[in-house]
């Protein structure tokens, strides 16, 4: 007989603890359940609600504050204390006031930290440059709207855009602003939500406005030449990289290079930095450049300090004597955030879906949201002009008798019989009763009445334009046009951030210039350390030290400005110069490559070669019987990035790694003792890193490849007995005049 099951057998398990002495209930719910249930609705609520901005440039602390400040009057008006404006914007933002000032803050012109601030400020606002410098409490500041915010509220009052209930349902308050440029490209932003994230940088508003307009006119508008570059509140100059730029227009993701501007000031000999990356700090900068003068990698700066004041942002630098200027800011350059990288992450709320979108397709959804925007304001000025339009043409019937009128009002003996008789003596309805009844008796007189009625044409003919306008798409842009050209003349500035286009051969020529050629001779361990020997110092002591356990794997002689390939355990490929290892002897360990080269956790180095202009092949032989042929210029890279991922197939374990200038002969030998000579010109080469190869030696399964090199550095005498006429084969046993005692490992 089935057990029948208990009715309350699927409901979660309450249990009940008793905890000295204190009862409580703990009701166990799946994770998943919790999830779904509480925390995607916190998610989504980040991602709507606070984290990333709209189609007007502006998240919902930042319109809510300015909708405060426009309700205050403080466009046009004169300043109020801040803290003023952070209780009043407590009644639609649901945040404390410590929230509210901070969103204050960063919108004001003493910050900084936009092209065109929209809260014109007065007091200690700190600034966007200093990580340390705080700004003063809100009852010490005062602010405004600045002047351009009037481009914001224009004709908020028109229904150009929605109003929604506040978080109490006491006030209104709008869901987005009606800009009249694309705001949303010039103010920068950024955001940071659950599991996603934005980051807006700024472009110049005169730019921004040529080509929205130029967008309107030509959907198919080639962007990138009117919009040359993004510009930045904080100046600088951005090294300009066409491919980087056209990546992030087309697909709103990618990063940018911004590096300080200087200048040498020859009486002092010193330097002054006056303009910085907006994604850096004067602390940062200071701080990095103090560590690098300690570890003795800088040595030209006699001293650092920052001369910031009223005046604007000033590092100074002392320079030694003798020290070269150019070439020292190129150094700084590399090692430090004077040049910094930019990340930008179109991400922006659509109907409140959140979007990646390239530049174009922010255009194309500013200028529809604009065009419905206009539409409604052009709709809603008819409607006034209907109405106004429909009480003169009531006021008009009555200039046929105002005796009449004046009887039918002095006749009717109740107050609220005066609106009825007037509708049926004069066939009107009751707004146009009403609106008669109430003229003054002054204005009872045909000159009044005369003029307000020749006023019908005038109405008519410009209810008839704005309803020619309303289902007009081409004069709806039109008008959008008109006034983003007119807020170009007004609030355009100059760019602040210089576009430099040939940044890459100045640099190149710098560092070529100052990095010193001579010839090294470099030693590599088997454990992985690397010593890098000037001729003179091999030729004092030639006996090289190693680690107990230890002992010598590679060595080559080279140039000091070579580059070293080092590849890892991990299939990893850590890419440094010979310049960046200091000169040393051969009676010390030499520098350990996994912590020289800040590699992954447990890493080692197992293989390293010099690749010189990168011609020629890598031959990688895995334990299974494989081996691949990579071109070498797979590893060349046109940036400075000093790790590759996927160096080469991780598939099964590498054995033997080769640099390969020209064809020769190899020998590959098993476990098993069985041998394999090949050419390597039988192995296709390929430009994929992570190719698995091909068989060249068949194994039966417990064996594995033990060594692969060149057939002249093996004992091997009869080669012809091992050669194989096609791969794969299993290979003929060494004899025992091909063995040899010598050990063979990578090479």
């Amino acid at each position: 007989m089935a057990k029948k099951k208990a009715p309350n057998e699927n409901k979660p398990k309450v249990i009940n603890p008793n905890v000295m002495g204190l009862r409580a209930e703990v009701l166990e719910q799946p994770i998943t359940e919790t999830l779904e249930l509480n925390y995607m609705p916190y998610a989504m609520s980040v991602i709507v609600s606070r984290a990333i901005p709209e189609i007007d440039g502006f998240k919902p602390s930042h319109r809510k504050l300015l909708y405060t400040m426009y309700q205050m009057k403080l466009l046009g008006g004169a300043r109020t204390k801040s803290a003023n404006v952070v209780g009043q914007t407590m009644k639609l933002n649901p945040h404390g006031d410590a929230a509210i000032y901070d969103t204050m803050v960063r919108l004001s012109r003493g910050y900084g930290a936009l092209l065109h601030p929209l809260v014109d400020s007065k007091g200690n606002f700190g600034k966007v440059y200093s990580r340390d410098m705080a700004w003063a409490a809100s009852r010490y500041t005062e602010a405004r709207l600045d002047p351009i915010c009037a481009e914001l509220f224009r004709d908020i009052d028109q229904d150009t855009v929605d109003f929604v209930d506040n978080y109490d349902g006491k006030l209104k308050e709008p869901t987005l602003l009606p800009t009249t440029f694309p705001n949303v490209l010039v103010s920068a932003n950024q955001g940071i939500a659950v599991g996603m994230a934005s980051n807006l940088c700024g472009f110049n508003l005169g730019e921004v406005c040529d080509t929205t307009i130029a967008f309107l006119k030509d959907p198919d508008h080639d962007i990138m030449s009117t919009l040359k570059a993004p510009d930045l509140p904080t100046g600088g100059e951005l090294l300009y990289d066409e491919a980087a730029l056209s990546e992030i227009y087309r697909t709103g993701r990618g990063s940018f290079k911004v590096r300080s501007k200087w200048r040498y000031n020859k009486e002092e000999n010193l330097i002054e930095v006056y303009e910085i990356p907006y994604s850096t700090t004067t602390e940062a900068i200071m701080d990095k450049v103090t560590e690098l003068v300690k570890a003795g990698k800088i040595k030209e700066i006699a001293d650092m300090r920052d001369e910031t004041d009223l005046s604007g942002l000033k590092l100074t630098i002392d320079l030694k004597r003798g020290t070269d200027p150019d070439k020292l800011m190129a150094k700084l350059f590399r090692s430090t955030p004077l040049l910094d990288s930019q990340s930008c992450n179109f991400n922006i709320l659509i109907a409140g879906m959140p979007r990646v979108m390239g530049v174009r397709e922010i255009l194309e959804e500013w200028t529809a949201w604009r065009m419905e925007s206009v539409r409604r304001r052009v709709y809603y000025s008819m409607g006034k002009k209907k109405e106004k339009l429909h009480l003169l043409k009531g006021l008009r019937r009555i200039l046929l008798d105002i005796d009449r009128a004046i009887k039918i009002i002095r006749d009717t003996e109740e107050d609220a019989e005066v609106i009825p008789n007037l509708m049926i003596g004069f066939g009107i309805d009751q707004v146009q009763a009403e609106y008669v009844a109430d003229i003054r008796l002054r204005n009872i007189n045909k000159e009044y009445i005369l003029k307000r009625t020749q006023e019908v044409d005038a109405l008519e003919e410009e209810i008839a334009n704005l309803e020619d306008t309303v289902n007009s798409p081409k004069r709806i842009r039109k008008i959008i046009m008109d006034e983003l050209a007119e807020v170009k003349k007004k609030y355009a500035v100059p760019r602040r951030t210089d576009i430099v286009y040939d940044h890459e051969a100045e640099a190149a020529a710098v560092e070529e210039d100052e990095t010193p050629d001579y010839p090294v001779h470099l030693f590599f361990s088997r454990e992985g350390y690397l010593k890098k020997i000037t001729p003179q110092s091999l030729r004092m002591a030639s006996d090289q030290k190693y680690k107990e356990g230890d002992g010598p794997f590679l060595q080559w002689e080279a140039s000091n400005r070579d580059e070293l390939l080092v590849f890892t355990d991990r299939q990893q490929c850590y890419k440094t110069r010979l310049s960046d290892f200091d000169d040393t002897k051969a009676s010390v360990l030499g520098d350990y490559l996994p912590t020289k080269l800040a590699m992954d956790p447990e890493e080692k180095a197992v293989w390293a070669c010099i690749p010189g202009d990168y011609s020629g092949h890598v031959l990688f032989f895995f334990d299974n019987g494989k081996a691949a042929r990579v071109e070498l210029s797979a590893y060349q890279t046109q940036t400075k990035r000093k790790k590759l991922t996927g160096a080469y197939s991780d598939k099964a374990p590498l054995v033997s790694a080769l640099l390969l200038k020209e064809d020769l002969e190899m020998a590959v030998i098993s476990t098993e003792g069985r041998c394999v000579v090949f050419h390597t010109a039988s192995l296709n080469p390929k430009t994929t890193r992570t190719t698995q190869g091909v068989n060249v030696m068949t194994l039966k399964p417990k064996y594995r490849v033990e060594k692969a090199l060149p057939l002249s550095s093996t004992h091997i005498v009869n080669a012809a007995r091992y050669r194989a006429r096609s791969l794969p084969i299993a290979g003929a046993l060494l004899r025992e005049a091909d063995r040899g005692e010598e050990q063979m490992t990578l090479l």
